[in-house]
């Protein structure tokens, strides 16, 4: 995996295995896409981010991007995820950079406007 960072997509959690299943079939194409890449939890869940952080600095890595899998920056990208990154740096000498939420990403609006045409087009009446 050469010098390029793990790159970590970042669900909120929950103890409800139902919604946890949700967000791992949406990591489903990036983590068969991008060699290295896992998904973590903030909380509630496992693998947590820092579980992810010690797997891969066992495995050698060094580098790491968060992406979050959060429509904005709220309290927890703005506070508790910084805090957590900070912690893990220090823990474990690693550099941890915090991608931006991809609700920022103007390409997750094209596709929220593809689901909903999809949508409308499966409620069309026939003429």
């Amino acid at each position: 995996m050469s010098g390029e960072p793990r790159i970590i997509l970042l669900a909120h959690g929950s103890s409800d295995q139902r919604w946890c299943q949700t967000f791992e079939k949406l990591a489903t194409p990036t983590l068969e896409s991008v060699e290295g890449s896992r998904i973590a939890y903030m909380e509630l869940a496992e693998p947590s981010l820092e579980t992810v952080i010690g797997e891969g600095t066992r495995e050698g890595i060094r580098h790491f991007t968060v992406v979050p899998l959060f429509l904005a920056a709220g309290r927890h990208l703005r506070k508790d995820v910084p805090a957590m990154i900070e912690e893990l740096q220090a823990e474990h000498n690693v550099t941890i950079t915090l991608a931006s939420p991809i609700g920022e990403n103007p390409e997750l609006g094209s596709a929220i406007r593809d689901v909903v045409i999809h949508e409308l087009e499966g409620h069309k009446q026939p003429a």
